[in-house]
């Protein structure tokens, strides 16, 4: 089976996936790649009011198989 990583994008830069996971099909993969974006904006939006996460899945051979982006904007009404 191929071996993903999953890189994610912020306002802070890049984290690069240097283990990678496994998968046993590309569903799991996807699945994978969008359960973990609300884990990651539930740390960020509690120090800013906008927050932009994205998955960016590179299979084994650096090629970008896969994308996920959620984004979370917060403000006061006047």
């Amino acid at each position: 089976m191929p071996r993903y990583y999953l890189d994610l994008y912020n306002g802070d830069g890049l984290t690069v996936d240097d283990d990678g996971q496994v998968f046993e099909t590309r569903e799991r993969l996807r699945r994978e790649a969008i359960r973990i974006l609300p884990d990651i904006v539930r740390d960020e939006i509690i120090e800013n009011d906008h927050t932009a996460i994205t998955v960016k899945v590179r299979d084994e051979d650096g090629q970008q198989a896969f994308e996920a982006s959620l984004v979370v904007s917060s403000g006061w009404c006047d």
